[in-house]
């Protein structure tokens, strides 16, 4: 198994175990950016958000681990 298999082993262990609290942080970064830009660019960044939360929760191939 090669050192870049470990680490997906690894990361999706995280992500199942604390899948919760990763969208919530994603949620609060993105309400973070929104707010210093002055609501400017709010769909972009809920998009972007949402992205991540999708591309985290594939990482398993099942989309069950973020909220």
């Amino acid at each position: 198994m090669s050192t870049f298999d470990n680490i997906k082993d690894k990361v999706q262990g995280l992500v199942d175990e604390h899948g919760d609290k990763a969208g919530v942080g994603l949620d609060k970064a993105g309400d973070f950016v929104d707010e210093k830009t002055s609501g400017q660019h709010s769909a972009q960044i809920d998009g972007g958000v949402e992205q991540a939360k999708n591309a985290l929760d594939g990482l398993d191939g099942q989309d069950d681990d973020i909220p």
